[in-house]
């Protein structure tokens, strides 16, 4: 059978310039998050646009670095951007060549299934094929490959070979029978190091780690905190992982013998994730390591999965915060600086979890561009600002002041609490602005 698949692998494979060749103007192209985008065929693409052989595309991916030839500001009105998540192309946001679908990962399965954003081309970066004519998605699954094998009005499926990307298990091959176009391209992953952490961020750490009892399954975000969060867990013993991405804090949670997945309740001896964020070293961990399974976002983000683990510790950070507890994580003010993303869906699980619970967290204050100290526990949020855990959702909010419980709990309670954990110098002037609102 092999030399069936090798012969179905020549047979389909191309040059990037021929492949793009295919998309027809106008066309809606899938793709996926950071290191699942087929850098070759992007390229391709990009010079095809630039010499008028090809019209107005629609990208819809998300995280699209700089490295990404569609970055280049020359093909800004030429190509149109939607992306899923904002992180590197939050200036082109701001700046009105690119768009932002608002989405929770967890729900972009269905989206595409239910024929909601229709998609004529998916394209996706995969390891090499292996001798059962398989490709893996590696450590970008997330909602690529969902919408990839979902979309019921796809044209074509390409995938972009490359050497470096990892095999994983899991949920999240694609057989050579089922794929259109091959292309080879080879080109090493972006690694995305772990940021110098902060007093504020250890101190958020320690307040959650004396909540996390052992053989808890842990969700930890993208960034500074969570990763702080992950580091003050290193006397926990027996700790499990259902998380939307891996970072390199897990690797070194594992290697201190703190994770070993052996006390979970869903999917036990198995760390269950959509895409992993780090170090070559941490992708050199997950390559082939068949404790790791790697599924789609519409499986690892679904709430009711998240949920089937006992002892669900979910950490997020947000932006801003109200007297309510409403948390916009997105911007302050109506300028898009972040996503949704997972946060909604594993607040949502967590909290249907025995014994689970989610932490948003943020640190008390931010400086403004004047150079002025400004508090992120507010009143109001900023007008224009987006909520992305609801008030009657969020569970624990954390700053470096302390942890304190909001589900449940009235408005006045929630004034209360939330200003005990504010900066001692706005506290006086929260308390009169809820007073004047007349929360309490």
């Amino acid at each position: 059978m092999y030399q069936k698949w090798q012969d179905m692998y020549k047979a389909k494979l191309t040059l990037p310039d021929e492949a793009v060749a295919l998309i027809r103007d106008g066309e809606v192209i899938s793709s996926a998050f950071g290191n699942g985008q087929p850098l070759g065929i992007c390229a391709a693409m990009v010079k095809r646009v630039m010499e008028g052989k090809l019209y107005k595309p629609t990208i819809l991916a998300a995280s699209m670095t700089d490295g990404l030839a569609m970055m280049d500001p020359a093909i800004e009105d030429r190509i149109e951007f939607d992306s899923f998540f904002v992180r590197d192309e939050r200036s082109r946001i701001r700046e009105g060549y690119f768009t932002h679908t608002p989405n929770k990962f967890g729900d972009l399965e269905k989206i595409s299934s239910d024929g909601l954003r229709p998609v004529d081309i998916s394209i996706l970066k995969v390891s090499p094929m292996d001798r059962h004519g398989f490709f893996s998605t590696g450590i970008s699954v997330d909602f690529g490959w969902d919408m990839a094998k979902s979309n019921p009005n796809r044209r074509l499926l390409m995938v972009e070979v490359n050497k470096f990307s990892p095999r994983t298990y899991g949920r999240n091959q694609l057989h050579v029978s089922e794929v259109d176009v091959i292309v080879e391209h080879d080109e090493p992953l972006i690694e995305v190091p772990a940021p110098p952490t902060k007093k504020e961020w250890d101190l958020m750490g320690h307040y959650i780690a004396e909540m996390v009892p052992d053989g808890a399954t842990l969700q930890l975000g993208v960034g500074g905190i969570p990763g702080a969060v992950g580091h003050c867990l290193m006397d926990k013993h027996d700790l499990g992982v259902h998380s939307e991405v891996i970072p390199d804090v897990f690797m070194e949670l594992y290697e201190a013998g703190v994770i070993t997945s052996t006390r979970k309740t869903y999917m036990p001896h198995k760390w269950v994730a959509a895409f992993a964020n780090g170090t070559q070293k941490l992708y050199d961990f997950l390559d082939e390591n068949p404790m790791i399974e790697m599924y789609g976002c519409g499986f690892v983000n679904n709430p009711f999965n998240i949920a089937q683990n006992d002892n669900m510790i979910s950490v997020n950070a947000t932006l801003q915060v109200d007297l309510t507890g409403q948390c916009a994580s997105e911007a302050m003010g109506p300028i898009q600086f972040a996503s949704t993303g997972g946060q909604l869906d594993f607040v949502q699980g967590a909290w249907m979890s025995k014994g689970g619970k989610s932490f948003i967290c943020t640190e008390s204050t931010f400086t403004d561009k004047k150079g002025k100290r400004q508090t992120k526990i507010v009143p109001q949020l900023y007008p224009g600002s987006f909520v992305t855990t609801p008030r009657t959702e969020v569970h624990w909010v954390v700053t470096e002041y302390g942890a304190v419980l909001l589900k449940g709990q009235s408005v006045k309670t929630r004034v209360q609490k939330l200003i005990s954990i504010a900066h001692p110098d706005f506290r006086d002037e929260l308390m009169f602005a809820a007073k004047k609102m007349k929360f309490i």
